[in-house]
C-alpha cells in the first residue's frame, strides 16, 4: 500500500496564518463614518427608496452621492415632496425604505400608523422672505407682506412651511391674504423665480439653493419660527440595512457637515 506524504510544517502554518488574516478583515473592516458595521462589509447593495422632504433636495443630493461612492452597488432614489403628502402615502402602502420629514407632526402620523419607529431628530430650518431680484413689492420687512396690493406666496396651511409661515405672521401681529397657496416650498419659491409674486415666504436654505434667482430678506429671531427635521428607517422597508447606513450617514459629522453647509442648523 502506497502512503502519500503529509503536508510539510510549513505549508500547515501558510494556510493557519491565511485563515486567520482573512477571519481578522471580515471582523474588523473599518466602515464609513455613519455606517453599520454590517455597511463596512459591504453586506448591502441594490435601491434604496428615500422619501424626503423638498427643502431637503439639495443637501440629500449631495449626501447621497457621497452615500454611493462610499457603498458601490447601492443606488438611493428620493421622491421629493411635501412632509405632509409624503406621511400619507407611507401610511397607504407606498412602498419606501427611509422617511425624512420636515415636521415632527407628519413623523408621528407614520410612527402612529407602525410604519416606522424611534425616528431622530438631525434638522431644523427656519423661513425667510424670498423676493425677486429687482423687489418690485419694495419688500423689506415682515409688516409689508399684509400691504395692500403685495402679493404673496405660501405654502399651503398642513405643509409644515405653510404651518410656520402662519406663526410668523401670528407672532409679528400682521393679517397676510395670499395671492396664492402651493403644495410645497419649492413650488412657492417657483412662484418668486418666475416673478409671478412679490415675495414667498421660504426656508432659509431654499433660498440659499436660488441665490441669484432671487433676493432675501431676514425674518427677525423675535418673530421668526422653526421646524424639525426627523428621520427614520421604515418598518416594512425591502433594503432594511442599506436603509440603516443611510440614516446612520445622516446623522454622522459628514451628513451633519453637508447640512449645516446648505444652511440647516443643529436639531
Amino acid at each position: 500500500m502506497l502512503l502519500r506524504p503529509l503536508p510539510s510544517v510549513a505549508v500547515v502554518l501558510a494556510a493557519a496564518a491565511l485563515t486567520a488574516c482573512a477571519s481578522s478583515s471580515g471582523a474588523g473592516g473599518g466602515g464609513a463614518p455613519g455606517a453599520s458595521s454590517a455597511a463596512g462589509r459591504g453586506e448591502f447593495s441594490g435601491d434604496l427608496t428615500v422619501f424626503a422632504a423638498s427643502s431637503l433636495t439639495e443637501a440629500f443630493g449631495t449626501i447621497a452621492a457621497r452615500f454611493e461612492a462610499r457603498h458601490p452597488g447601492t443606488t438611493v432614489r428620493f421622491d421629493f415632496d411635501a412632509s405632509s403628502t409624503l406621511a400619507e402615502q407611507i401610511t397607504q402602502g407606498a412602498p419606501a425604505d427611509v422617511f425624512a420629514s420636515a415636521s415632527a407632526k407628519n413623523m408621528q402620523q407614520v410612527t402612529q400608523a407602525e410604519d416606522a419607529a424611534t425616528p431622530t431628530d438631525f434638522a431644523k430650518n427656519t423661513l425667510e422672505i424670498a423676493v425677486p431680484p429687482n423687489n418690485p413689492g419694495s419688500i423689506t420687512k415682515v409688516a409689508d407682506l399684509a400691504r395692500r396690493g403685495v402679493k404673496v406666496a405660501v405654502c399651503q396651511p398642513q405643509v409644515p412651511c405653510g404651518a410656520i409661515a402662519q406663526q410668523v405672521f401670528t407672532n409679528a401681529g400682521i393679517t397676510v391674504r395670499p395671492a396664492t397657496v402651493e403644495a410645497d416650498v419649492k413650488s412657492t419659491l417657483a412662484k418668486v423665480e418666475l416673478g409671478e409674486v412679490d415675495a414667498g415666504v421660504v426656508y432659509v436654505t431654499d433660498v440659499r439653493a436660488s441665490a441669484g434667482k432671487v433676493g432675501a430678506v431676514p425674518i427677525p429671531a423675535s418673530v421668526n419660527a422653526a421646524t424639525t427635521y426627523p428621520i427614520a428607517r421604515l418598518t416594512h422597508s425591502a433594503n432594511p440595512a442599506a436603509a440603516k447606513a443611510f440614516v446612520e450617514y445622516v446623522l454622522s459629522p459628514a451628513g451633519r457637515k453637508v447640512l449645516t453647509g446648505d444652511g440647516f442648523l443643529a436639531p
